[in-house]
């Protein structure tokens, strides 16, 4: 993709003509969605195989060092990306001056957390963590430097093309720690693959945007896409602080072992929003900055989000708090049943977390992102103590801090985001409280039904965890589709969603994703 033309101005755009930003987005969820499956897979392939080579003493060593490594490679990259995909207007001399000052904020955060592994050391009191940090460190400058090439990539909706980048570079990592791991390594297979990933994805970004970035430059916009960016990274890493301290505390308190397993409960916990929201959030953004003049439309892509994705989101919550104990035991092995059992605190919260998600588009769609970091310094709050709270009952205690901050938070999260363009929390809970009534409904039910079945209850190894997840998801699927029809007095939830996976198989769209 050649971004920019002979005078400087973004030349790659999305389509003019009637339905074209339509298509786009739908393409572009749609590779991206395919994309975050097969993410999902590989996930969890590396899981099976990396709990059979690795301890979890070796996965909560690594974990402490990438509570704060995850922080310092994607606060700068967020704000950036979503600065340049929102903005009105981009040249090449804004671009490169973005490019050069993100350089310099990723080289002094790879030298200052290069630095950090002593401190790290005494808070922990574990030696290992030190030369670990040394290790990530380079992997900090390497994640950052394809920064703006990737926003570039976005603002033109090369969402698919993002896609297959990304899933080959998961691929490249997970296939680097299993050979590591194969080799006896132990953390630093985890290490080497983070590496690999980092050098994957920044390979690709260039070859799919070959553009070289002139020298800084003043007067190009900077300074006001600047406080954009520090708005976004400032909110990033305030969320991010609160969504993670929960790794930090447990660490703390209870050792690198106990981390191990509740970061591996956490880990199929956050699979949902990462693959199904989190990869799709530009393309939301993109989408609804396209249409944010446009207030009955963009109150209906809203509505049509909040709804569809509660109905994926409160399905998978359901089933998972019946069967998470069993996916845990199929995917890692004997060992790491206490992990299964931390996961069943987290998996009620599914749902509502893929939700939340939501709220972010908004207000990076609509150029608020004051209002979004203002939101985020109340959830650092809310979640901290319920963090502090929940500590006292052990890691399960802090599993069930995470699901009450997302039920807390979420409509008021919508309701606040939605405020400039007056869209109210009447009408976003009207789209979703079906769904959770239908989720509770049959999972009470297929509880219930479960409990009678002792021989099945009684079924010991895999065999018996797989007839059980079979079963109990079948059980439950069919009753929570009925109980939404029950509900909504139609199919109509159930044919939206058909018609969205139509459309995003379609061959139309998928010979428009294989070529971009």
């Amino acid at each position: 993709m050649k971004p920019f033309d002979a005078s400087g101005a973004f030349a790659a755009s999305v389509p003019g003509e009637p339905g074209g930003l339509r298509r786009a987005a739908v393409r572009s969820a749609g590779a991206t969605i395919l994309s975050g499956a097969a993410g999902i897979s590989i996930q969890i392939c590396s899981a099976a195989v990396l709990a059979r080579l690795l301890t979890p003493r070796d996965f909560g060593l690594v974990t402490m060092v990438t509570t704060f490594t995850l922080l310092v490679m994607n606060a700068p990259a967020n704000g950036f990306i979503d600065t340049l995909i929102q903005r009105k207007e981009v040249t090449h001399a804004l671009a490169s001056t973005l490019f050069w000052i993100n350089v310099a904020i990723m080289a002094l955060l790879t030298a200052a957390f290069a630095a950090a592994g002593p401190v790290l050391v005494r808070f922990y009191h574990e030696v290992p963590v030190a030369p670990i940090a040394s290790g990530f460190a380079g992997a900090i400058l390497i994640t950052g430097l394809p920064t703006i090439h990737s926003a570039l990539l976005r603002r033109a909706m090369r969402f698919s093309a993002l896609a297959k980048n990304d899933l080959i570079a998961r691929a490249a990592g997970v296939l680097t720690s299993m050979a590591f791991g194969l080799a006896g390594w132990g953390y630093w297979a985890l290490v080497m693959g983070a590496w690999a990933l980092a050098l994957s994805t920044a390979i690709g970004v260039w070859i799919l945007c070959p553009w070289l970035p002139g020298l800084p430059r003043r007067k190009t916009g900077a300074r006001s896409a600047l406080v954009f960016a520090s708005h976004i990274s400032a909110r990033y890493g305030f969320n991010y602080v609160a969504r993670n301290s929960d790794n930090l505390l447990v660490g703390w308190r209870f050792g690198a072992h106990a981390l191990g397993f509740y970061k591996k409960a956490y880990d199929l916990f956050t699979l949902s929003l990462i693959q199904l929201i989190s990869n799709n959030a530009n393309v939301a953004v993109s989408a609804l900055t396209r249409v944010r003049d446009d207030r009955p439309q963009y109150v209906r892509f809203v509505l049509g989000a909040i709804g569809v994705t509660a109905f994926i989101g409160m399905g998978l919550a359901g089933d998972l708090t019946l069967i998470g104990k069993d996916v845990i035991r199929v995917l890692l092995g004997p060992g790491w049943e206490i992990a299964g059992t931390i996961f069943t605190f987290f998996a009620p919260a599914i749902g509502i977390m893929m939700v939340n998600g939501i709220h972010g588009c908004l207000h990076v769609s609509l150029g608020r992102a004051d209002r979004f970091l203002g939101w985020g310094i109340i959830e650092w709050v809310v979640t901290i103590a319920l963090f502090l709270a929940g500590l006292h009952w052990g890691p399960e205690g802090v599993a069930v801090a995470w699901g009450v901050s997302f039920w807390a938070l979420t409509l008021p999260a919508l309701a606040y985001a939605g405020k400039p363009i007056g869209l109210k929390m009447g009408p976003m809970f009207g789209a979703i409280w079906r769904y959770i009534v239908a989720a509770l409904a049959a999972g009470a039910v297929a509880a219930l039904v479960l409990a009678q079945a002792s021989s099945l209850r009684a079924a010991t190894g895999i065999s018996g965890a797989l007839s059980r997840i079979v079963l109990d998801s079948v059980g439950f699927i069919g009753l929570y589709i009925g109980a939404v029809i029950l509900l909504h007095g139609s199919a109509a939830p159930l044919r939206r969603v058909i018609k969205l996976m139509r459309e995003l198989r379609s061959r139309k769209a998928m010979r428009a994703t294989v070529s971009a």
